[in-house]
């Protein structure tokens, strides 16, 4: 009897992991709260404690009911948290405490403005994520692959995660809210996923597969659903049009990020008008606002497609002529210094930079994919905007690094294969952009 209930105690770790569907994943860290995300396999009541490192007083948060209706999905708001500091944290389903074979940890950010130059902090950006299924993928040669990325992405110890869009890959029987949940499980769920989900902090946006269909535009009927899901499964902090897609912003450090819908409001691709809605008036009135108020070293306008690029291919913003032209005008006469871009979509990676007259250049970092199929780069993309020896095509992701005295910030990219090896770096300075 004493031997079946030893055995029993070495397996009640697993008994409760199994509670846990995916997570936890940790959503944004601001000065006063972070968001924690779990999912439950079924109804259960889920609880964070958490407790500053090196400081033994522990904290808790109020109990949670996840219900089917919301996916089993608890989102948690740690509030009892000091500014600059790291936590190990704890995920307690029915009042048991879950176990895993790697720690769990959060952050909150530092409050030095006013005080110090501003922290250094790195962070690491990928687009175009497919974990394969096989009842749903295309028959052949499975389209996903190489999720060791996962591993690696991780073992940069970034800061944070930026998800640039397709992040998930709705498949043709998806497109019902039951299929949209059972999709965001399944990539949501990968193994080798979590750890990275656990201890990085993670902001995204979406572009057309984990908004509807290839090539999705305003007309997509689901569209509301897609953003149902889009709150459901993100932590980011805010969205500043809450019903007209995921439209945000956030804050690390001294730089900011402008988190843009390239779907809600984009027309079809084939319509004949130069002038045809892209990110659409509303969403670029607030943009160019945003922009000339915030006082970022770097303000970083997060994309779904490339936006610096002059080719007419796929979905660049240069088949929306009259909007790009507009954005790069209002760049210049508002006298807005600090700004780049950073892309997805294109199955490539490269670092575009376009030369101004009369004021600074424009760089957009495109990387793609991470775990997606990979493809060709096209002769349209060599262009007079391509920096020389950054077009990569295999599956990669970035590293970067934002070091340096408040007026000489510099910001480091670094692209890195599967496996980590170093692709290629750029070092880009704030004195560059203005």
């Amino acid at each position: 009897m004493k031997s079946i209930f030893i055995a029993l105690l070495l397996l009640a770790p697993l008994f409760l992991s199994a509670q846990i569907k995916s997570g936890p994943m940790l959503g944004y860290a601001d000065m006063k709260e972070v968001l924690i995300w779990v999912q439950t396999k079924q109804a259960a009541t889920v609880h964070i404690q958490y407790h500053e490192i090196g400081d033994q007083l522990i904290h808790k948060t109020d109990p949670i009911r996840t219900e089917k209706a919301t996916a089993y999905i608890a989102r948690i708001i740690a509030d009892e948290v000091s500014m600059g500091k790291k936590y190990a944290y704890e995920v307690w389903v029915n009042n048991k405490k879950v176990s895993f074979d790697y720690p769990l940890e959060f952050q909150t950010q530092e409050l030095w403005q006013y005080r110090k130059d501003p922290p250094a902090f790195s962070f690491i950006f990928g687009t175009c994520n497919y974990v394969n299924e096989e009842a749903t993928d295309r028959p052949g040669r499975p389209y996903g692959g190489a999720d060791e990325i996962y591993a690696t992405m991780h073992a940069q110890k970034p800061d944070f995660m930026l998800w640039g869009g397709d992040n998930l890959y709705y498949r043709e029987p998806d497109y019902t809210r039951t299929g949209m949940i059972h999709r965001n499980d399944h990539t949501r769920g990968a193994k080798s996923l979590q750890p990275l989900l656990a201890n990085v902090h993670h902001y995204a946006i979406w572009d057309d597969h984990d908004y509807g269909p290839n090539d999705s535009d305003r007309s997509f009927p689901l569209k509301h659903t897609s953003l149902e899901m889009f709150k459901m499964y993100w932590g980011n902090p805010n969205l500043i049009f809450p019903n007209e897609g995921i439209t945000g912003k956030f804050q690390w450090a001294d730089v900011e990020f402008f988190l843009m819908d390239d779907r809600w409001n984009k027309a079809p691709n084939d319509l004949n008008d130069p002038n045809k809605d892209y990110w659409g008036q509303k969403q670029m009135n607030w943009l160019v606002d945003a922009l000339l108020t915030s006082r970022a070293s770097f303000k970083v306008i997060v994309n779904g497609g490339q936006v610096v690029s002059p080719a007419k291919v796929f979905e660049n913003m240069a088949n929306y002529e009259g909007e790009r032209n507009q954005l790069f005008k209002e760049l210049k006469n508002r006298n807005i210094p600090g700004v780049l871009f950073l892309t997805g979509d294109r199955h490539i990676s490269d670092l575009n930079k376009l030369e101004r007259p009369g004021t600074y250049p424009l760089y957009d970092l495109t990387v793609s994919p991470m775990t997606a199929g990979k493809a060709d780069a096209v002769k349209l993309d060599y262009n007079e905007t391509l920096v020389e020896g950054t077009l990569v095509q295999e599956r990669a992701f970035s590293k970067i690094e934002v070091t340096g005295p408040l007026k000489d910030r510099t910001l480091n990219i670094t692209l890195y294969n599967v496996k980590g090896d170093v692709l290629w770096t750029k070092a880009i300075k704030s004195t560059e952009l203005k």
